[in-house]
């Protein structure tokens, strides 16, 4: 069928419905809502669908195109439930068991037939992790069924009239119900509020006489003060004490105000550091934890048995350049270890989405960060492409995008999360790319097919990756099993009886590419494209960057062209 998918923002549930349609042979056509209603009604005319479909809406549907067409909208909580914040009322009062609905939209917000549902159980994570995974995999699934009964034509959606339908509105989650109380709040009850709250809103607070958003929180078991002090940092994250423990806040994002009324996440210890705070102790963060221990760290290592799993997680999946060297530091330090086989990720949710564009946009020289980010990136996968004394397998159990994507390609094997979705490109920034890619994508995908991931700039189901030869292995279990399965799997590779072949011919493998064309070649030539781009304030990159980074308008409302999301931190 021609599907329109309309949606607020070509987010990650956006990127995947797109993606996974996609695959089963549909047509579809993309046209942002935030260009307004005519933006819509022009996409309909042009594309005249069988089908609009609206994935991620934070507006209600044009009525006259949802009078002359079946409209399906995506809410994200289960058959009855209305409201804006459904997810937030999920993480608040700790539901057990979630769902999403997809229902045909009219004047009633929530209120149109359930053409389709799927629930899912809820996990102990952020919002943020929560929707683009259990939450995605449950939309997903639920599109695909309502597109088939759509097409097939028989099905007749329910009314949520039906006695069977327990209607309940939830209101706005507004800033009131998230604050926290310092001197009262437990660490739990500070947890859920910070988890609830981690990519959208953030949770309004106060520090140091500012008003500021908190994103992000994650338990600290031994660093004590009095409730609300700020004890120490770590990896750019600040430590803050709780009645009965403490908590590390990763991020920060200053209220708006005159001088800035854009203000965007970083990580709190520079945003602190803007506020002229007093020094604050600087705690290493540990790459081995022992046993027991429940601190936060972005990166850690452990070994089992011939395996090293060198895991990290950064917020929004964006790497900044002290991520970068810190996790080259890391990824050195596991190369020490005797193992034969070194699985470098691991985590649910994101891999990576290369360089960090707001970190970049809060430099007060924004292309010299551009350029020491981007570096410091090219070690990282520079380092995983000259490792030939065992096997290295990136595993992705979330989305990667640029050049997070080419870090996946750099090591020898890419195990995928089915639902994963990769955006294998740098245009949507006005970036040429860099992180090897002109070596790695032509060898797994070939030269045209790589032309065309990255022209076209759309992204692509794991499904798809795996069919073009980008990824070697889909895992298809929920989120919360990923981590297991990856150890299970790692076990048996680093078991096979021709393991040592694997490697030896691994190694034959670079010894004769380096000949052909030294990776020292690939680097210099794209690295004078990027360089160019950075240092010319005239470049596109710099107002899309600024545009993205600041969740300002901007790309083309043109259905045919999907504004692929760009790359950076941020909820995607």
């Amino acid at each position: 069928m021609d599907i329109l998918l309309v949606a607020s923002a070509f987010n990650s549930l956006s990127q995947r419905v797109y993606a996974e349609l996609s695959d089963e042979g549909h047509r579809v056509d993309v046209v942002l809502a935030s260009h307004g209603t005519e933006a819509i009604r022009t996409a309909v005319q042009e594309v005249r669908p069988e089908l609009i479909i609206a994935p991620m809406l934070r507006t209600a549907l044009p009525e006259d195109v949802w009078r002359a067409h079946t409209c399906l909208v995506v809410h994200p909580g289960p058959p009855g439930d209305r409201g804006p914040s459904s997810l937030d009322w999920a993480v608040a009062e700790e539901a057990p068991e979630w769902g999403v609905t997809v229902l045909q939209a009219e004047a009633g917000m929530d209120a149109g037939d359930v053409w389709a549902s799927e629930s899912f159980p809820t996990a102990p994570v952020g919002k943020s992790d929560l929707y683009r995974n259990e939450t995605s995999d449950a939309a997903a699934a639920a599109v695909r069924l309502a597109v088939r009964r759509y097409a097939e034509g028989a099905f007749k959606p329910q009314p949520q009239s039906d006695p069977s339908v327990r209607v309940v509105w939830r209101d706005f989650f507004r800033q009131e119900r998230r604050g926290i109380d310092w001197e009262n709040d437990g660490t739990g009850t500070v947890l859920r509020k910070l988890r609830g709250a981690d990519s959208q809103p953030g949770v309004l607070d106060e520090l140091l006489g500012h008003e500021v958003f908190l994103h992000g929180g994650h338990p600290e078991d031994e660093l004590r003060g009095a409730p609300g002090e700020l004890l120490a940092t770590r990896a750019g994250a600040v430590c803050r004490a709780t009645r009965d423990g403490a908590v590390w806040i990763p991020e920060l994002r200053p209220r708006k105000s005159s001088g800035d009324p854009a203000p965007f996440r970083r990580p709190a210890a520079s945003v602190l550091a803007a506020f002229s705070a007093p020094s604050l102790p600087e705690v290493p963060a540990p790459l081995e934890l022992p046993a027991g221990r429940r601190t936060w760290t972005d990166i850690r290592y452990r070994q089992h048995g011939d395996i090293g799993f060198l895991t990290f997680s950064f917020p929004g999946g964006a790497m900044s350049t002290d991520h970068c060297r810190r996790l080259l530091a890391a990824y050195r330090q596991a190369l020490t270890r005797p193992t034969r086989v070194l699985v470098l990720g691991g985590c649910r949710d994101f891999f990576s989405n290369g360089i960090h564009l707001n970190v970049i946009e809060a430099a007060t020289d924004p292309a010299g960060e551009s350029w020491s980010n981007l570096n410091a990136m090219d070690d990282l996968v520079e380092a995983v492409l000259r490792t030939t004394d065992r096997l290295v397998v990136a595993a992705l159990g979330g989305n990667a995008a640029a050049g997070g994507v080419m870090l996946a390609l750099a090591a020898d094997q890419v195990w995928c999360r089915t639902g994963t979705v990769l955006n294998p490109h740098y245009r949507r920034m006005g970036l040429y790319g860099s992180e090897f890619w002109t070596y790695t994508l032509p060898r797994r995908v070939g030269g045209e097919i790589a032309r065309r991931l990255t022209t076209e700039a759309l992204p692509v189901s794991a499904a798809t990756a795996a069919r073009l030869g980008m990824v070697d292995r889909l895992l298809p279990v929920p989120a919360q099993a990923f981590a297991a399965e990856v150890e299970k799997l790692a076990t048996a590779l680093a078991g096979a009886p021709d393991l040592a072949r694997q490697i030896a011919a691994k190694a034959a493998t670079r010894r004769a590419d380096e000949e052909r064309r030294p990776l020292s070649d690939h680097r210099r030539a794209e690295l004078a494209r990027m360089r160019a781009i950075f240092f010319d304030a005239r470049a596109p990159y710099h107002a899309l960057r600024s545009a993205f980074v600041r969740k300002l308008p901007g790309g083309s409302a043109r259905p045919l062209a999907p504004v692929g999301e760009p790359v950076a931190g941020g909820d995607r």
